[in-house]
């Protein structure tokens, strides 16, 4: 259980030989939770879209693929993970791709920058999340959307005993928070066994 547990601590911020073994890991097997997501947003042509939490970097190519003539952009706080998405995307990099390291506590964007802000499998490890959630509404466009991916929707949930320092939220406490951040047409997406994907628009 130690190196489990070791292993996947690193899901909040990769580090080392096991963090780039945890990025391979989230790259691959997010990928259903993803692209069932993304395609509940109606995702435009020449968006230019921000992924909070990119990890390694697949969920900025899976919006490409949805946005002909977008950017996207990429921000973690890890730095094995900014070197991962930047060797992922590396063909279109500081072109079409940008990834930087950075927290979404304070986000290094312009105000009204982002036509969407997407967060997949990471919101639970956001410090202050409600300051988040002020600084996603910052960044994005008015009419702009935010699209909250998750795999774990239950609070007793055994991975909050496994990762240290993840805290899960109810898809409905998510929307609370949205709502209460200033978000409107909030939607709640399930689909088995335990995928939610939570979308709200900046007024």
């Amino acid at each position: 259980m130690g190196l489990f547990k070791k292993l996947f601590t690193n899901c909040a911020c990769p580090e080392g030989r096991m963090g780039r073994a945890m990025l391979w890991f989230m790259n691959c097997c997010h990928a259903p939770l993803t692209n069932w997501g993304l395609d509940l947003i109606g995702i435009q042509n020449n968006w230019t879209m921000l992924d909070i939490g990119c990890g390694g970097g697949a969920t900025l190519k899976r919006l490409l693929k949805r946005s002909k003539h977008s950017q996207v952009y990429g921000i973690d706080i890890s730095e094995e993970s900014v070197a991962k998405a930047r060797k992922v995307n590396v063909h279109l990099l500081g072109h079409q791709v940008f990834v930087c390291q950075g927290s979404a506590e304070k986000l290094p964007y312009e105000d009204s920058k982002f036509d969407l802000v997407t967060a997949v499998e990471t919101v639970y490890f956001w410090p202050n999340l409600p300051g988040c959630l002020q600084e996603v509404s910052r960044v994005l466009k008015q009419g702009g959307k935010f699209a909250i991916l998750l795999e774990v929707v239950d609070g007793d949930s055994m991975w909050t005993n496994v990762v240290e320092g993840m805290k899960v939220y109810s898809p409905v406490e998510l929307q609370a928070m949205l709502l209460e951040a200033g978000f409107i047409e909030t939607e709640i997406h399930h689909k088995r066994p335990s995928y939610a994907t939570i979308i709200g628009v900046k007024p």
